[in-house]
């Protein structure tokens, strides 16, 4: 909690995007790396095997939950005046190293998977990446559309491993599309240039 009887708050597309960028480098990585190896399969199948799930990774990752984000963003109330908001590069790193041990354990995954069906797993893991940009995209277009930005409470990310429309989540809240350091959508809000 935050002084005054406010709450900290992080940005609702921040949070979603902060996964895009080391799920989608480490699975190129780990697919360039898979494509060296001849595996069980052939690289033909395996780049071929790897191509479908990444289609259905971007898709699903970009699509599940939409529901429950429409919900979350329909009953969104305003931020108050003493809520604290959480500066983008923040929010970023506390999911990142919140999350580093999963982003270890799914690149050591899907190297491993290279033995047997080559740069499967690492397009899987790129396909994942790339959902997640979609997903937050989705949002900045929600969050243009209606005039608000959308923010989550700290708290409620913590209590469930930084998932922003996870069982923890209760309501969003909403400020002016000017507030915070980062533009609708989660990406870096690029300052025009002083003439």
């Amino acid at each position: 909690m935050a002084r005054g009887g406010g709450q900290g708050l992080a940005r609702v597309a921040v949070v979603v995007r902060a996964g895009a960028a080391p799920l989608w480098w480490l699975g190129v990585f780990a697919a360039g790396i898979g494509v060296l190896v001849p595996g069980l399969t052939g690289r033909r199948i395996g780049v071929m095997a790897g191509a479908a799930l990444f289609i259905v990774a971007l898709a699903v990752v970009a699509y599940v939950r939409r529901k429950r984000y429409d919900a979350l963003i329909r009953s969104a109330a305003r931020a108050g005046k003493h809520d604290v908001l959480q500066d983008r590069a923040v929010a970023v790193r506390n999911w990142r190293r919140g999350h580093r041990w999963w982003l270890l354990l799914a690149f050591l995954a899907a190297l491993g998977s290279a033995f047997a069906v080559p740069a499967a797993g690492g397009m899987l893991l790129a396909g994942c990446g790339a959902g997640l940009w979609l997903k937050a995209a989705w949002l900045g277009r929600r969050e243009r559309a209606d005039g608000a930005l959308l923010w989550v409470r700290v708290d409620w990310l913590d209590a469930r491993g930084g998932r922003p429309a996870g069982k923890a989540v209760k309501a969003y809240r909403g400020t002016g599309i000017a507030a915070g350091d980062a533009a609708p959508g989660g990406a870096r809000r690029r300052t025009a240039a002083l003439v």
